[in-house]
């Protein structure tokens, strides 16, 4: 009788996998904090777990493939399993491949999502379960943390179905916004990573109204956005900005410290014939003349970027046009993608297809020439002093010089990496370093991708 009264009063168990961006990560943190107000505990391992949700990614075709296979380990190790996510708004794809699904949904169906939870396992109200911190729960370290400002996108970009899988435009309201970005820096969160599918887009759909924060009106605008972030005492980073003209007077807070000296934009590709069979967006408005203009004002930017090779109909001098190009505009981080035709995307019909094997000779090709670029441009920074992160702690590294005996070694970012994305800073200290502490390093070595140096400090 003890046993059955132990069994009732154990929280119901959900286990839980995120794949994709960082915009499904926060999707991912909205459902897991509202799982876990209702007195669900969470789990990774799917076994013993009462259900498993999956939230996928469906952009490619690769990464369907992904997907796939997580929901196929989650059906092999538990059985139950909910779907959630981009490739849930194709749900005959899933069910085709595992028709034992307890449910299917889309992005940002959060509701749908804990309601399929609900009826595979009900909640077992607990006033001590129910307490959840302010800021919600976060799957990232406690020192940094996503904070969207906007879902869905208005652009029409003929190699992608995010619209259709995610709908127009949405902004939230800049106070909104503000107020978690607020309860973030409070639980200690020491780094704001600012994203969206458009992020300069945001606050078009709004016709860029005002909310009240703090006493003041602040227009849900990007410039405004940024301003009011900058006042929070947190690195702000901007990702997934289109070069908009408007883009420009970011680049003076950046300048003057109040967010972080760094931009993420998805160029994509620098041939004109082929920006405009993309349908990209502020494609060529004097790209390389604004990139030299930016960094007369903020000569320590950061720019990153990604691109596609191998996109329809591209020619040979086409893709010579895009290695020229990148010498000139000497991006410090960025990624290639060779061009998957994702079923739907308007691309796929535009021009004749890339043979695979010359999207791989143009990958190879461009990797390396990119590489060396990177290399360049970090190279610049040794013997300078860099604000750096600190992500991870070792007792010791292989990958750092001999320093002498005590000496720490810890993995950190300067404010020109991202997390996951781009490289790190190699640090070796004389005193212990926290982790999410911010430390001052001198660069003393640089790689291809990655920093070395000795913290200098604290």
């Amino acid at each position: 009788m003890e046993k059955r009264n132990s069994d009732v009063a154990r929280a119901p168990k959900v286990s839980f996998v995120s794949l994709g961006c960082p915009k499904a990560l926060v999707d991912s943190e909205r459902i897991i904090t509202r799982l876990r107000a209702e007195g669900y505990e969470l789990t990774r391992a799917h076994e013993g777990a009462d259900v498993a949700v999956v939230n996928t990614c469906g952009f490619l075709e690769s990464s369907q493939a992904e997907s796939l296979a997580a929901i196929g380990q989650a059906v092999h190790a538990n059985g139950k399993v909910i779907v959630t996510g981009c490739m849930g708004a194709e749900p005959e794809k899933i069910i085709a491949h595992y028709p034992s699904v307890l449910a299917v949904t889309g992005p940002q169906q959060y509701e749908s999502v804990v309601n399929a939870v609900h009826r595979a396992v009900p909640p077992q109200h607990d006033p001590f379960l129910d307490l959840l911190p302010p800021e919600g729960i976060k799957l990232t370290p406690r020192h940094y943390a996503y904070l969207k400002i906007s879902e869905g996108c208005n652009n029409r970009c003929s190699f992608c179905i995010i619209p259709k899988l995610r709908g127009d435009l949405v902004s939230r309201p800049a106070a909104d916004v503000l107020r978690e970005a607020e309860r973030l820096v409070a639980a200690g969160v020491k780094e704001l990573l600012v994203i969206s599918q458009d992020t300069s887009a945001y606050g078009i759909d709004l016709k860029y109204a005002a909310s009240e924060w703090k006493g003041r009106p602040v227009r849900a605008r990007f410039l405004d956005l940024a301003c009011a972030l900058g006042e929070l005492g947190a690195w702000v980073r901007l990702h997934y900005v289109y070069p908009y003209p408007h883009v420009d007077a970011v680049i003076a807070l950046m300048a003057e410290g109040k967010v972080l000296p760094y931009l993420d934009i998805p160029f994509q590709h620098a041939a004109p014939a082929v920006l405009r069979r993309m349908k990209r967006p502020a494609a060529q408005e004097k790209t390389l003349e604004r990139i030299a203009r930016w960094r007369e004002i903020c000569p320590d930017l950061t720019i990153r970027s990604t691109f596609i090779v191998g996109f329809p109909g591209e020619r040979d001098e086409d893709f010579q046009l895009l290695l020229d190009w990148l010498e000139q505009a000497e991006l410090d981080r960025v990624g290639c993608f060779r061009y998957e035709p994702v079923k739907g995307a308007a691309a796929n019909n535009l021009a004749t297809p890339v043979p695979d094997a010359v999207k791989q000779e143009r990958w190879d090709h461009f990797m390396p020439h990119q590489q060396a670029i990177s290399a360049r441009r970090l190279r610049r920074k040794v013997g300078t002093r860099q604000q750096v992160i600190i992500d991870e702690v070792y007792a010791r590294d292989s990958r750092m010089p001999d320093r002498g005996a005590g000496a720490a070694v810890a993995k950190g970012r300067s404010r020109g990496d991202a997390p996951e994305i781009d490289g790190a800073v190699y640090v070796a200290s004389r005193r212990p370093l926290r982790l999410g502490g911010i430390a001052t390093v001198r660069i003393e070595s640089a790689d291809e991708y990655d920093l070395h140096g000795t913290a200098v400090g604290y």
